[in-house]
């Protein structure tokens, strides 16, 4: 870019992955990925949740053997999306629902580059039950080997 040349900032960013895990502070991110997906036009902001998997081998044979435990945890994890942002998506915004199970954080960066998202919104910290060994650590991780931009929203 040349010495008074403009950088464009209504086109930077086409894909937007705001990472959620329905807490506070993922709320408060969701504003700033919200807001930043409508000062872009064209930009699509894919709201992604994981379900973090269980490392013991017991709890992954329990969990899958359950009657239709992927079904009731899409169900209840699309309920949760649409009461958390979908009404709050502007008409016109284009948007993608996502959901995993895995590591947290392999999974967030695996997505980010399968996608090929522009930007990564994420909070600081998480829900209380992993408020710093789960989204702490992860928002640090991510913004360290993350094949984009990374925006840490911290907790307020």
């Amino acid at each position: 870019m040349k010495k008074g040349e403009e950088m464009p900032h209504r086109e930077m960013f086409k894909k937007i992955l705001f990472c959620t895990d329905f807490s506070a502070n993922a709320d408060l991110a969701f504003r700033y990925a919200l807001n930043i997906a409508s000062g872009n036009p064209s930009c699509e902001l894919v709201i992604f949740h994981v379900v973090p998997e269980p490392n013991a081998q017991f709890w992954k044979t329990y969990i899958y053997e359950v009657d239709h435990i992927d079904d009731k945890a899409r169900s209840d994890i699309d309920a949760k999306v649409a009461a958390a942002y979908l009404a709050r998506i502007p008409a016109g915004m284009g948007y993608a629902i996502r959901m995993a199970v895995g590591k947290v954080n392999d999974t967030i960066l695996e997505t980010a580059a399968s996608e090929k998202v522009d930007l990564i919104v994420i909070g600081r910290q998480g829900s209380s039950v992993w408020k710093t060994h789960f989204f702490g650590n992860t928002a640090e991780r991510i913004s360290r080997k993350a094949p984009c931009p990374v925006l840490i929203v911290p907790s307020a």
